[in-house]
């Protein structure tokens, strides 16, 4: 576990890198004390590491990568979520993109999932809109996930998709018009995970925007 001192700079994204490999985190450390506006103030080990360095430290983004040992990248992540109160989200960086791997890392909350092969400029881009309060996540994962839901669509008949009692609930206060900082504060629950909750829903719906999945929704008599 490393702690680093604070650096000077008018409100940088402050980020916690979580990798076992020293190599691999120190070529990322590397990469993002070249790019201004960002500001590494940890390293972690291990999910555990991670997870006690995000809750002392309050960085904006967790970098996480998913097999790490004593707490895998999920679970950290879960962990953070929960102890974190929405003030910080976790960025997956990964090798890893089997779709259980996927559904565990967007299951625990995860606001983006993007692949260590991706550009240099596509994981920075990654970094500030996850911090911006965008959710991310590389082509290919969003491709798994899309032809994950239409196979499940294509066995069930082409029925309506099913949506969880949670998600039907965010999907409602979407219709209401409420922001997702509104609904994590309605519904006690961070405000990544209600965007976890919508990126689902926007899966199951083929749908890429709120309002589209809205009036899918009403025509499939799902609100």
């Amino acid at each position: 576990m490393t702690v680093r001192a604070a650096g000077d700079g008018a409100e940088p994204i402050r980020i916690v890198v979580a990798d076992d490999h020293p190599i691999v985190r120190s070529g990322i450390v590397a990469l993002l004390e070249s790019e201004p506006g960002i500001e590494v103030v940890g390293e972690a080990a291990d999910g555990a590491e991670a997870a006690a360095l995000a809750a002392e430290l309050r960085p904006d983004l967790v970098l996480m990568d998913l097999r790490m040992p004593v707490l895998d990248g999920a679970a950290a992540t879960e962990r953070i979520l929960a102890e974190a109160g929405g003030g910080t989200r976790v960025l997956v960086l990964t090798t890893y993109e089997t779709d259980d791997h996927i559904l565990a890392a967007i299951e625990a909350g995860a606001s983006g999932y993007l692949l260590k092969a991706a550009p240099q400029e596509e994981i920075l881009a990654g970094i500030r809109s996850v911090a911006a309060g965008e959710t991310v996540l590389a082509p290919s994962i969003a491709a798994k996930l899309v032809t994950r839901v239409r196979q499940g669509a294509a066995a069930a008949g082409r029925a309506a998709p099913s949506l969880s009692p949670r998600e039907l609930e965010v999907l409602r206060h979407v219709a209401d018009g409420r922001s997702n900082p509104e609904i994590a504060r309605l519904l006690h629950i961070g405000e990544a995970t209600v965007k976890t909750h919508l990126i689902n829903v926007f899966a199951k719906l083929e749908v890429s925007d709120r309002t589209r999945a809205v009036t899918r929704a009403m025509e499939l008599g799902l609100l």
